[in-house]
């Protein structure tokens, strides 16, 4: 059987910050081979693939998607106490640079899914999503998306601490540009101020009141202007200035109609277009599959019943769509608040735990 914490920490060992992730695929790879699962990756750039890999039974029911990402975050300007690569372990914690987000996720998948596949199915089979920049907004779900066939329901297995997230926020990221005339400071009436045009409209956003209720589980739609720069020196009138926003969406909000409100907000002369637009996700917890899974995981955990989701956005916002707006949970080993963090680690009692939920989940589903 496949060792998930070893596995973690090769998959750990393999620097994906925002690149190779190829080499972290050739890891795991040649285990779901050997499995006998069909390989293959796609590059949407040299060196950044997505693997697609499946276990075919021959039976009708369409397979159970299990999905993570394999690139990382850069590790930060503060210096880290532990190697970002090596995979230290001390008591119940494995340290490094995305093991809660999400390589031990990625292990555990990998791990569920050799063991289910060795296992005689009466059901169905699985397929496994491996991708590359999710982070910066899901670059290799998206260049994969269209070559998934019919699907069964979807896991991702982001960082959750094993529970069962019915969902997550959307985000839509937006730039605001405004432009103006430049003259000299000291006679600005010749000018057009583009600072002092998209302070009005920064402004206005940020006390924008969201016409929709909060969703009972999700809560309210959430907007935070994140940056604004502008003006080249002191004694000039500005010409251009730049600043962007981060928009979390609840299920029920259509991101076209909203960036149409937001920009009517920030009036004229000022150009608001999406940086990143990425759906809410939300599967009712009365759905036969998403109850049945969620029970497993709150026997392996011990973990309450309320409902939840995720603030962060996946993968999901993706393949959820893609794969014809299929139940979808989000539960994974890592912890959430570890997710960037220097010094980042997961505990290894709750990778253990991940790769029996996924094993259970995957069994059930495909008849074992």
């Amino acid at each position: 059987m496949t060792d998930a914490l070893a596995l973690t920490r090769a998959l750990t060992a393999v620097d994906t910050v925002g690149h190779a992730e190829t080499a972290a695929l050739e890891v795991v790879a040649p285990l779901l081979a050997d499995a006998g699962f069909r390989t293959e990756v796609f590059e949407h750039e040299p060196g950044r693939g997505t693997l697609v890999a499946e276990w075919e039974t021959g039976h009708d029911t369409p397979p159970l998607c299990l999905s993570g990402h394999v690139d990382t975050v850069p590790l930060g300007g503060a210096r880290w106490q532990r190697d970002p690569f090596a995979g230290e372990t001390d008591g119940d914690r494995l340290y490094g640079r995305g093991v809660s987000d999400m390589k031990a996720g990625v292990a555990a998948i990998v791990t569920a899914a050799v063991t289910v596949a060795r296992s005689r199915s009466r059901r169905s089979g699985l397929r496994l999503v491996l991708t590359a920049a999710e982070e910066t907004g899901s670059q290799g779900a998206r260049f994969v998306a269209g070559r998934l066939g019919r699907s069964g329901p979807l896991v991702i297995a982001e960082p959750t601490a094993n529970v069962a997230f019915h969902g997550h926020k959307g985000a839509l990221w937006l730039e605001a540009l405004a432009t103006g005339v430049t003259a000299h400071g000291s006679m600005p009436h010749l000018g057009d101020n583009a600072v002092v045009k998209l302070a009005g409209a920064v402004s206005r956003l940020a006390g924008h009141r969201f016409d929709v209720e909060p969703h009972p589980v999700m809560g309210p739609p959430t907007l935070n202007v994140g940056t604004f720069t502008g003006g080249l020196n002191t004694n000039s009138v500005p010409d251009r200035a730049v600043a962007t926003a981060d928009v979390r969406t609840v299920a029920g909000q259509d991101h076209g109609e909203l960036l149409r409100a937001l920009a009517a907000v920030a009036g004229e002369g000022v150009a608001v277009t999406p940086l990143i637009d990425l759906p809410p996700v939300w599967t009712d917890p009365g759905d036969e599959w998403a109850a049945s899974a969620s029970a497993i995981a709150r026997q392996v955990t011990g973990a309450g019943e309320e409902v939840a989701t995720a603030t962060y956005f996946t993968d999901a916002s993706v393949l959820t769509p893609a794969l014809g707006g299929v139940p979808t949970l989000i539960c994974g080993p890592g912890q959430p608040e570890q997710a960037h963090v220097t010094d980042e680690w997961c505990s290894i009692t709750r990778l253990a735990e991940s790769v029996e939920i996924l094993t259970r989940i995957g069994a059930e589903w495909c008849g074992i």
